[in-house]
């Protein structure tokens, strides 16, 4: 028996990366309820396990894979040891960039913590715990002040339970809405509910034909005003209404008390002053609550019951499309929903349909043990996070105005990869704590990142793993409504581009009103194409007789997309058009920058073929995740 000790130890270690851990939804389709998919696992004694096309159970025991095997072995120590080679204090440009390091906690290792996002996540970290652990038991304490309160009756019937939990919980959402937003942004907090309330009015108080369009023209218009007003100062507010010009402060005039009373609330902003910059994600719930209730409107008779389906017991997809009651799109609702705590500063974003189907009924996902995986899951990627900082100084370099000419080319290009992984952490951190903490709360939110961005070789289907509940926003709200894609003509073509240029045109302003983010939406854009046109081009099934030289050819094709969304997301997220073009240079200046582009290639080629292999292997368990 105790020798099984270890193994057990394996298992339970291997149960951290399965995708049941990461996410139910990924293991389960989204049109069966969790409790049904649960009960059909339980019911079958064993699992039939299925063979490829072409003839395989699993390639990872094959003389192919053994290959790759040795060859990425190398490949990968090789790609860090090449970035650490030049964050090193012996590398002659260590001086230019090390001021931006700061004392790390690796012996004998400074840490890179020059990004600004990262930089606020972790030195907050510790009251961002703190605040896990002190959220739910207010509700606790919310919870038995609210039972202890209610009047005694007789046992309620399941629909009377579940709108006694509704209101319940989303009246605690509401006031601790309401306290969260004064905490963190001080009189600032007047200015997000003076917006919130104008959609709210817009949705409710307009003629229904009208609803749509004013959401969209609003909320866009709202984008823009933040980033052009820099948050509405209330001087600003005060200097626009009494006249005074900034002239008249520099010369030192007397100003009115209206002015000096803005500057004064100015100066109690909260804990993030700079409001506007995180606002973004909660533009996505005023449109999702104004579109939900539009879309409801048409369908009054689409609840639970008229369709004959258990409440307590939906599908992911009934969830999000089945109209909460009509009662349930009220303010309270509205501002719990919109300023709801753990998701309110960077998501993962939820429908307005799903939160109320939520807080009707605790989902059957959230259980104590995986939840407690998904935390230590969390560490994880923390620690590998911190220990890329401490051995890739990639963005303090960056950030110093390199000379990229003096760096090689494999030394360009490795640092350039791994500066997408360390966006994709940065990234990563702080949608997992915080859909963690929803987690601890009692609410399960999509989960953000399915696969890490090394593990990527479409497109298309990047943009369905990469912040994956913002994918399936813009495809409800904004793909679908358009009309989706088709290319089985040259005018559906054309049609199915401008939507492309439409989506990632939004994508591109969400993110930040910036040139070198719309070029970055329009280059996605434009590197779908080539992937779309192969697919019509060769069609999987005119290859069936010749899988094994299909799935070659679309891995040298895959090689082609990774170098594009490689650029892409350099161009949009890390060293923008001209630090591209500089890289490009650095690679093509001499023949050793075109031997290492070669074995870069080979090297991606094997890699992908890996990836492909992953994927296999979760089909053959079942799991078709389109990604």
């Amino acid at each position: 028996m105790a020798r099984a000790g270890p193994f057990v130890f394996l298992r339970k270690f291997r149960g951290l990366y399965d995708l049941d851990t990461l996410d139910t939804r990924f293991t389960t389709p989204s049109s069966v309820p969790y409790r049904t998919a649960i009960d059909a696992r339980d019911d079958k004694k064993e699992v039939p396990e299925t063979i490829d096309e072409d003839g395989y159970r699993g390639r990872w025991g094959t003389y192919e894979f053994y290959l790759y095997y040795v060859v990425l072995a190398w490949a990968i120590p090789y790609m860090l040891w090449s970035a650490y080679s030049v964050s090193r204090p012996s590398d002659p440009r260590y001086p230019k960039y090390q001021h931006r390091l700061s004392p790390g906690w690796v012996p004998g290792r400074e840490i890179d913590n020059s990004d600004n996002q990262y930089h606020s996540f972790r030195e907050n970290l510790l009251y961002m715990g703190l605040l896990v652990v002190f959220h739910p038991l207010c509700r606790r304490l919310w919870d038995a002040v609210y039972t202890s309160l209610s009047p005694a009756r007789a046992t309620p019937t399941p629909d009377e339970a579940a709108d006694t939990r509704l209101h319940q919980r989303t009246t605690f959402d509401f006031c601790f809405a309401l306290l969260y937003l004064i905490i963190l942004h001080g009189f600032s907090a007047a200015k997000i509910l003076f917006i919130l309330s104008i959609n709210y009015k817009i949705a409710k108080g307009l003629p229904r034909k009208y609803v749509p369009p004013a959401t969209w023209i609003f909320n866009i218009c709202v984008l823009f005003a933040n980033e052009l007003s820099d948050g509405y100062k209330f001087r600003s507010i005060a200097m626009f209404f009494t006249g005074t010009s900034p002239a008249d402060l520099v010369s030192g005039m007397e100003t009115s008390a209206l002015v000096r009373a803005g500057a004064w609330m100015d100066g109690y902003s909260g804990l993030l002053s700079r409001w506007e910059i995180l606002f973004n994600i909660t533009i996505l719930r005023l449109v999702s609550f104004n579109l939900d209730y539009y879309w409801s409107l048409d369908r009054r008779d689409a609840s639970p019951i008229e369709k004959q389906l258990d409440s307590a017991n939906l599908s992911e997809r009934d969830r999000i499309s089945i109209p909460a009651q009509p009662e349930d799109y009220c303010f309270r609702n509205y501002i719990g929903y919109a300023i709801y705590a753990p998701l309110y500063l960077t998501g993962p974003i939820m429908t307005f349909n799903d939160y109320i189907a939520q807080q009707r009924y605790r989902p059957a996902t959230i259980e104590t043990g995986r939840t407690m995986r998904y935390a230590v899951r969390f560490l994880f990627v923390l620690l590998a996070m911190e220990l890329m900082l401490h051995f890739n100084y990639i963005g303090a370099i960056q950030k110093s105005d390199p000379d990229w000419s003096s760096y090689t080319a494999a030394q360009l290009s490795n640092l350039s990869f791994l500066n997408l992984h360390i966006i994709w952490l940065k990234l990563l951190l702080p949608w997992r704590f915080f859909r963690l903490w929803a987690l601890v709360d009692g609410i399960d939110p999509p989960e953000n990142m399915l696969r890490c961005v090394a593990n990527n070789y479409s497109t298309l289907s990047f943009w369905r793993a990469w912040h994956r509940s913002y994918y399936r926003w813009l495809l409800r709200y904004i793909y679908i409504p358009l009309g989706g894609s088709s290319f089985d003509t040259w005018k559906k073509a054309l049609r199915s581009v401008v939507t492309y240029l439409v989506v990632f045109t939004f994508v591109a302003l969400w993110h930040d009103i910036k040139m070198r983010l719309l070029i970055w939406g329009w280059l996605i854009v434009f590197f779908f194409l080539p992937e779309i046109a192969a697919g019509y081009l060769f069609p999987r099934h005119k290859w069936e007789s010749r899988p094994t030289a299909y799935r070659m050819m679309c891995c040298a094709g895959a090689v082609g997309n990774v170098m594009m969304m490689v650029s892409a997301n350099l161009v949009g997220f890390a060293v923008g058009l001209d630090g591209l073009q500089s890289i490009l240079r650095g690679i093509f200046s001499d023949f050793s920058g075109f031997l290492f582009l070669a074995t870069a290639c080979t090297v991606l080629f094997m890699g992908i073929q890996v990836m492909f292999e992953v994927r296999a292997s979760e089909l053959r368990k079942g799991i078709r995740l389109k990604c």
